[in-house]
């Protein structure tokens, strides 16, 4: 598979536009959206969808009947989403990984992992048959790499695959491009625009991922981003 990222340091940039616009000029090249916070491909590329499937968060809770306020999960804990206040055990959810760790520590055995909706797959084709897949964060959820690797895994077969990550440099942004073959930085001539991209590109140096850089919206701004 030929794994083309396209991402941007900051949002507003033309970032989804130029993907949407690639994977029409590449006739072989399927199209995935990672933007799960605010995906918008299908806007432009039309896709018939025939499957959706939820992706599902492993969330722990407690059965205070059997909780004694040991405290051992909150001290196995290493994202800090349990703590024992005055002998009770206090989650909260959205510092939660789902490592398990809780659950599996418990000597009460008082602690089981529910599963809860993280977000929606749509597979879809556009095109005359090139494949179509995005993924949409359930509102109020946080962890949205779960929904952005299994949108990846959708597409790791395919040839090849145009992809429109999330804007920005967190970890949903580190989830869409980390495996990618090259990555396109689509950028504005803006301080913001400028100051974004070296975050962006000091991420890809890191990750090792190749990258370009497009100045799109070239009539706005400076050249400072050109120097």
């Amino acid at each position: 598979m030929v794994y083309i990222a396209i991402a941007s340091g900051k949002g507003g940039t033309g970032k989804t536009l130029i993907a949407t616009n690639l994977v029409e000029v590449i006739e072989r090249a399927s199209f995935a959206d990672a933007d799960v916070e605010e995906p918008n491909g299908h806007l432009f590329l039309r896709p018939e969808i025939y499957k959706r499937e939820d992706v599902y968060i492993k969330i722990p809770e407690v059965d205070y009947d059997r909780c004694t306020g040991c405290g051992v999960c909150a001290e196995h804990c290493q994202f800090n989403a349990i703590a024992v206040v005055k002998g009770k055990v206090i989650l909260f959810r959205e510092l939660c990984h789902s490592c398990g760790v809780c659950s599996f520590v418990c000597p009460e055995d008082a602690i089981q992992e529910v599963k809860h909706i993280a977000g929606e797959i749509r597979i879809g084709e556009f095109n005359d048959g090139r494949r179509f897949v995005d993924g949409k964060l359930s509102v109020g959820q946080l962890r949205s790499s779960l929904v952005i690797e299994k949108v990846v895994e959708l597409v790791e077969n395919e040839e090849m695959v145009i992809l429109d990550a999330p804007p920005g440099a967190s970890c949903s942004v580190i989830s869409a491009t980390h495996k990618a073959d090259v990555c396109l930085l689509v950028t504005e001539p803006t301080p913001f625009g400028l100051h974004d991209l070296k975050i962006a590109c000091e991420m890809l140096a890191k990750l090792r991922v190749p990258y370009a850089v497009l100045l799109n919206r070239a009539d706005i701004g400076d050249d400072a981003v050109e120097r």
